[in-house]
């Protein structure tokens, strides 16, 4: 069997584009999908998958790790998350011509399952970008209680919220204020029975971090997420050593030798790699394994679209310290025109599939009608008070 053609196929959700990798083969018929979306580098990454594509060509592409270490190898710069998004998805479209190959789910190849389920959370509205960051902006915490409790009544057990505003490397005690007021409405609202998860979007500096995590501790919040920004793990290693509540990152590092370091220094509770980022399935398995000796949980990043949705839930079906699992199914109403799948959402938890490879077919046809658009640049409009730059 060799490979015969890759080729993407970006399919526009409003708020961002989704990448689709397809890889063909000589065996007519049998072909593999992956998803290589990264918010604001469409191009880039689909230009990216097409520089790889010389390197695949008439191999087989049952070698994955060997494909793998070609791609990262031999392409002497060591690639930051664009060369690894495009890998990501080539990478996800190999294991699921695997799976097809051999009339087998993918978990079924990475080990098997060690969980009947896979516990999920959303971020207030589903997924809708909109309620995701309007809610911050009304500055009313009755909005996310709201939005909250019907995130809730969809059977979700945890629930993702954005209520740490844009700071400077100090704050005034009104961003303090604010963060709490919100969090003990929320707390209130879904009892401790729900699971509140805060994402700081890596916007504060230590103090700012500190603080704010000592302001929200008292709720107890499941994790904080990215408190400080990523580039400084020293930074971050003694955050979490001050810090009374757990402490997650990971997003935007990039294969095991990203987090390695963040391991090293004890950096953090829980991991969140990317799988359409990080390396792909095979990659992260290997990050997850790395973490599982300093005992850490792992919790995947994945706003992105659907064809990410079913590789995350083979990860999740077969790695043991996996924790819980992102998704933003209620991004665009059409999601599921566009792919075809046999996910089955049951109380908050995604159940096990038996369809060969990762079970999911992408509408070709569907997707052509939400063709490429230009994201909105969201970090031209977050700024200070006088005019600067923040991190969004």
């Amino acid at each position: 069997m060799r490979i015969s053609a890759i080729r993407t196929v970006v399919v526009n959700a409003e708020m961002r584009n989704w990448v689709f990798v397809k890889i063909e083969t000589d065996q007519p018929g049998l072909y593999g999908w992956g998803e290589a979306s990264l918010e604001w580098k469409t191009r880039a990454v689909v230009g990216a998958v097409e520089d790889f594509a010389p390197m695949l060509l008439g191999e087989d592409p049952r070698r994955i790790e060997h494909l793998y270490q070609k791609m990262y190898r031999q392409s002497f710069w060591r690639l930051g998350v664009i060369g690894m998004s495009a890998i990501s998805g080539i990478e996800q479209a190999l294991w699921d011509i695997a799976g097809k190959e051999v009339g087998l789910p993918v978990y079924r190849l990475l080990g098997g399952r060690v969980r009947d389920r896979v516990r999920m959370y959303t971020h207030l509205g589903g997924g809708d970008m909109r309620a995701v960051y309007e809610s911050q902006q009304s500055q009313d915490p009755q909005v996310f209680v709201e939005r909250a409790l019907a995130v809730i009544e969809k059977g979700y057990t945890a629930v993702k919220v954005l209520l740490t505003p844009p700071t400077e490397s100090l704050n005034a005690i009104a961003a303090y204020d604010y963060a709490e007021r919100v969090m003990a409405a929320l707390r209130e609202a879904v009892g401790v029975d729900v699971d509140i998860m805060v994402d700081c979007h890596g916007r504060h500096f230590p103090a700012n971090a500190l603080e704010f995590c000592r302001v929200l501790a008292p709720y107890r919040p499941y994790f904080v997420e990215e408190p400080v920004p990523p580039e400084n793990i020293d930074v971050m290693a003694e955050l979490r050593k001050q810090s009374p509540v757990p402490i997650a990152t990971g997003e935007r590092l990039v294969t095991r030798f990203g987090f390695r370091e963040l391991f090293e220094k004890g950096a953090c509770h829980v991991i969140q790699p990317d799988l359409c980022h990080c390396g792909g399935l095979w990659e992260a398995k290997k990050i997850a394994a790395m973490a599982e000796t300093y005992y850490l949980g792992v919790a995947p990043h994945n706003p992105l679209g659907p064809v990410a949705n079913a590789a995350a839930l083979h990860f999740a079906l077969s790695t043991p310290n996996f924790l819980i699992q992102e998704d933003m199914l209620a991004d665009v109403p059409w999601r599921w025109e566009v792919v075809q799948h046999q996910l089955q959402m049951q109380d908050g938890y995604w159940l096990p599939v038996d369809a060969p490879g990762l079970g999911i077919e992408v509408d070709e046809s569907a997707a052509r009608k939400h063709p490429f658009q230009q994201e909105v640049i969201h970090a031209t409009t977050i700024r200070a008070h006088d005019g600067a730059i923040l991190d969004w």
